[in-house]
Order: structure tokens, then sequence, then C-alpha cells
């Protein structure tokens, strides 16, 4: 066996991963009060309030970097973790893992957070801010990302994979 953790190690991080990533998409980023009005939105309606305002190119950006990709990664971990962790070899191992190595580069929670907290700075000025759950999760889900990954070694799946084939 190689020397470093085992798969399971990073199982317990991508679940709650996932438990703070839906938290960070349902619950608001943000809310802002001007004028005595009060308004509060979701990462996805900023997104779809942006395609409204003929800003598709940033509300997608928005939409990848913050939401899809994220998504995505942990739910192609969570695919290959799981079943490793219960001894039974997911179908398609190769490709989901060819997948999470191509995904994970793109899925820039971090990048995307310092551009909204640039942001929120900014709007400080006009309003005032409030930061939502959404907002708070999304930084748990930052540390939670930044140590599955430090956890993530592909080596080690691979003969956890190989252990758990049914020989042929």
């Amino acid at each position: 066996p190689r020397p470093g953790y085992p798969p399971a190690t990073s199982l317990p991080l991508v679940l709650a991963g996932l438990l703070v990533f839906i938290l960070a998409n349902v619950f608001p980023v943000v809310g802002l009060e001007a004028g005595g009005v009060r308004t509060a939105t979701t990462l996805l309606g900023t997104a779809w309030q942006l395609a409204q305002q003929q800003m598709q190119p940033v509300a997608l950006l928005i939409l990848l970097t913050g939401v899809l990709l994220p998504g995505l990664e942990l739910l192609c971990l969570l695919y290959l973790l799981l079943p490793l962790s219960l001894g039974h070899a997911p179908p398609g191992f190769a490709m989901v893992m060819r997948l999470v190595r191509s995904l994970h580069p793109w899925g820039m929670v971090e990048v995307f957070l310092l551009g909204v907290l640039v942001a929120l700075v900014k709007l400080a000025h006009m309003a005032a801010v409030h930061p939502g759950i959404g907002l708070w999760s999304f930084f748990a889900l930052i540390l939670l990302l930044a140590g599955s990954a430090s956890r993530f070694d592909a080596g080690q799946l691979w003969e956890r994979y190989q252990a758990c084939r049914p020989s042929r």
C-alpha cells in the first residue's frame, strides 16, 4: 500500500462539503438595505438577474464557478469514495477519475468568493450589506474542498479500486 491518507478519510469532508454546498445555494448569499428597502438573493438568483439584465457572460461565469463545477466535483468524489469505502468498485471509475482531475482546476470557489467579497466592500458604500447564511456556507465549502483536495490521493484510489474489482 502507498503511504498517505486512505480514501475513506476524504469521504466525511466530501459529505460535509455537499451539505454546505446545498446551504450555500439555498440560502441568501447577501442582503442589501438602502432607502428602507431590504433585498436578499441566492447565488442562482444573482445569476438569473444578471442574465435578465443582458449580462449573460457574467451570469454564466457565476453559474459555472459557483454552482455547477463545484457541485459536479463533489458529486463525482462521492460517487468514487462511497462505494470504495464500502468495498465496492464503482462502474465507470476511470472516466469519473478523469472528470474529477479535469474539473478541479475549474471549480474556483475561492477565487469566486474573493470576487464576491470585493463587490461587497464596494457595495457597502451605497447600501447596508448583510452577509447571509449562503456566504458563510461558501466559506465553509472552501475549507472543506481544500481539506478534501489535500487528502485526495489518486494512486490510493486506484489501488483501492483494483482491490475491490471482482477478479475475472
